[in-house]
C-alpha cells in the first residue's frame, strides 16, 4: 500500500467540521471556533449531526459515521477538522468505508480520541493525517500564536516541513543517544494500546514512535507501556518521541506510587534506541502539529527532530 498525501489547503477553500467522538458540553465553543476559521477567510461546513449528544457520544455511531463519510464524499470540502476528542472514535473503525477515504484523500485533523481514526486511516489507506488543533478545544477562545503558526504552515505549504521546534526554542530532553530514520506513527498512548491486536493498528516496523497522554496515573502509564513491551513494539521501532504527559500523577498522597518520570525511565532508558522527551505535543495550549506517516529523522545525540518531506501536495 502506498502513502497518500492530501492536497494543501488554499485560501478561501472549505473546511468541514465534525464530532467523531464526544461533543463539548458548551456548544458555543463550536460557534466561536467556526467564527475563528471564517475570519481567516475559509468557508466552513458543519456536519449535520454536530451538536448532538447521546451519553458521552456526539450522537449515535450511525450519525457520527454519516458526518465523517459525507465530508469525504463532498467534493467542495478540502479539509476535515475534528471538534474535540473525548470518547467514541474507536467504535466507528469497523464501519468506515475506507475505499471512500482512499479515493478522496483530504486533510484530516485532530488528536486525543481522534487518534484511533488517524491510525486506522493510515493502516487501511496510507493517508497522511495531522495531530493538530481542534475546533472547540484550541480555536474557540484565545488561540496560541505558536500553535497557529506551526499548524497553518504544515497544512498550507507543500514545502518540506523541516525541524520541529519547541516554543521559545526550549530544548528537548535526551534520554538515549542515537539517530533514527522512519515514519512518525503513534500518538495517544491510551488509544494506541487499545488498538493492539486489531487490524487497525499500522505496522510499526521501522517507524519512529510518538507517545503522549493525559489524566493517566503512573500505574496506568506503566501498564500500557508494558503492554507495548509484551507486544514487542519496542523491538520493531527505530526511535521514540515522547510528547507531553499532562496531569499523569497520583493525586492521592496516601497512595504509594512511582513518579511519571520513574516509569518513563524504567521502560525507555534500557532501550537501545534514541529517545527524546519534552516535545511540546499533546493536550497543551502551545502544541506542535505532527503529521502521521511522514519520513523523519530523530537525532537524539544532537537533540533534533526533522520531518524530511512535505506533508501535503
Amino acid at each position: 500500500m502506498g502513502i497518500i498525501k492530501p492536497a494543501r489547503l488554499k485560501p478561501g477553500e472549505t473546511i468541514g467540521i465534525i464530532s467523531p467522538a464526544s461533543s463539548p458540553e458548551d456548544l458555543t465553543k463550536i460557534n466561536s471556533g467556526v467564527t475563528y476559521l471564517e475570519k481567516l477567510g475559509y468557508r466552513v461546513e458543519v456536519g449535520k449531526n454536530v451538536g448532538l449528544q447521546e451519553g458521552y457520544l456526539a450522537g449515535s455511531d450511525e450519525m457520527r459515521l454519516n458526518d465523517l463519510h459525507e465530508m469525504f464524499k463532498n467534493k467542495n470540502i478540502r479539509a476535515i477538522f475534528s471538534i474535540r476528542g473525548g470518547y467514541g472514535s474507536g467504535r466507528l473503525l469497523d464501519k468506515i468505508d475506507y475505499k471512500l477515504i482512499r479515493n478522496n484523500p483530504k486533510i484530516f485533523v485532530g488528536y486525543s480520541d481522534i487518534n484511533a481514526l488517524q491510525l486506522a486511516f493510515f493502516t487501511k489507506t496510507g493517508l497522511i493525517t495531522f495531530a493538530g488543533p481542534m475546533v472547540a478545544v484550541d480555536f474557540h477562545a484565545e488561540v496560541s500564536a505558536f500553535t497557529e503558526e506551526v499548524f497553518w504552515r504544515t497544512i498550507t505549504s507543500n514545502k518540506k516541513v523541516g525541524r520541529l521546534q519547541n516554543p521559545k526554542n526550549e530544548k528537548f530532553y535526551l534520554l538515549n543517544k542515537g539517530r533514527a530514520v522512519g515514519r512518525i506513527l503513534g500518538g495517544n498512548l491510551t488509544l494506541l494500546s487499545s488498538l493492539l491486536g486489531t487490524e487497525y493498528l499500522p505496522n510499526l516496523k521501522g517507524s519512529i514512535l510518538l507517545l503522549e497522554d493525559i489524566n493517566e496515573v503512573p500505574y496506568r502509564i506503566d501498564r500500557m507501556l508494558n503492554q507495548l513491551r509484551l507486544a514487542k513494539v519496542f523491538k520493531q521501532i527505530t526511535g521514540v518521541i515522547l510528547g507531553r504527559f499532562v496531569d499523569c500523577v497520583e493525586q492521592d498522597p496516601t497512595k504509594k506510587s512511582f513518579t511519571l518520570n520513574e516509569v518513563i525511565d524504567a521502560y525507555f532508558k534500557k532501550l537501545k534506541l534514541p529517545v527524546l522527551y519534552n516535545i511540546k505535543h499533546g493536550h497543551i495550549k502551545d502544541n506542535i502539529t505532527i503529521p502521521y506517516g511522514v519520513k523523519s529523522v530523530l537525532n537524539a545525540t544532537r537533540g533534533y527532530i526533522e520531518i524530511q518531506e512535505n506533508a501535503v501536495l
